[in-house]
C-alpha cells in the first residue's frame, strides 16, 4: 500500500514540477543524438502525461489493494489500466488545448484605409489625436496631417508612423 501511495504522490509532485519547469526535458535532451529526440517529449512522453500515468497507477493500485482482497498483481494491473486511461486523456486534452488558436493580433498596417474622428485638432505638419477602431476597440492615436484638421472632422489613415501614431488626411465629401 505504501509503494502505491508513494507512486501516486510522486506523480502529483511530477505534475507540479512539469507546470513549473515546462520544457526542461525538451531543452536538455531535444538536441541529443543529432536532434533525434527533438519533439519526442511533446506527445505521449510529455511530463503531464507521465505524471498522470504515475499518479493513477499509484492511487488506482492503492484503492484496489485497500478495498479488495485480490492481491498485489491484480492491484498493479488495475492501477496500470487506470494510469493508461489517465495518460491517454491527459494527452488528448493537452493536444486539444495546444490546437486552440486565437485570431491574428492586429498590426499597425491594419489601420491603413480606416476612418476615424479627430478629438484634438491637428495643426499643419503637427500632431493631434484621433479615435480609430482597431480589432473592434476604439483606440486613441497621435495623428499627423499635412493640412490642419479641426476637432470632430472625419479622417482617413494613410500610413502608420509608429505603434501609437498615424498619418491622416481629411475626408472630402
Amino acid at each position: 500500500m505504501t509503494v502505491f501511495l508513494g507512486l501516486g504522490i510522486a506523480g502529483i509532485a511530477l505534475l507540479t514540477l512539469s507546470l513549473i519547469f515546462d520544457g526542461v526535458l525538451e531543452g536538455l535532451f531535444g538536441d541529443a543524438l543529432d536532434g533525434l529526440l527533438n519533439g519526442f517529449f511533446d506527445g505521449l512522453l510529455s511530463l503531464p502525461v507521465v505524471a498522470g500515468f504515475l499518479s493513477m497507477l499509484g492511487f488506482g493500485g492503492a484503492i484496489v489493494l485497500g478495498t479488495t482482497d485480490v492481491g498485489t498483481p491484480v492491484a498493479v494491473a488495475a492501477g496500470a489500466v487506470a494510469g493508461l486511461a489517465a495518460a491517454w486523456l491527459t494527452w488528448k486534452l493537452s493536444r486539444a488545448l495546444m490546437r486552440d488558436q486565437t485570431t491574428a493580433t492586429p498590426r499597425g498596417e491594419d489601420l491603413v484605409g480606416t476612418s476615424g474622428s479627430v478629438v484634438t485638432p491637428i495643426p499643419a505638419d503637427g500632431y493631434g489625436e484621433v479615435l480609430l477602431r482597431l480589432a473592434g476597440q476604439t483606440v486613441k492615436f497621435s495623428a499627423k496631417s499635412a493640412v490642419p484638421v479641426e476637432r470632430g472632422a472625419e479622417v482617413w489613415v494613410e500610413a502608420t508612423l509608429s505603434t501609437t501614431s498615424v498619418t491622416v488626411r481629411p475626408v472630402e465629401r
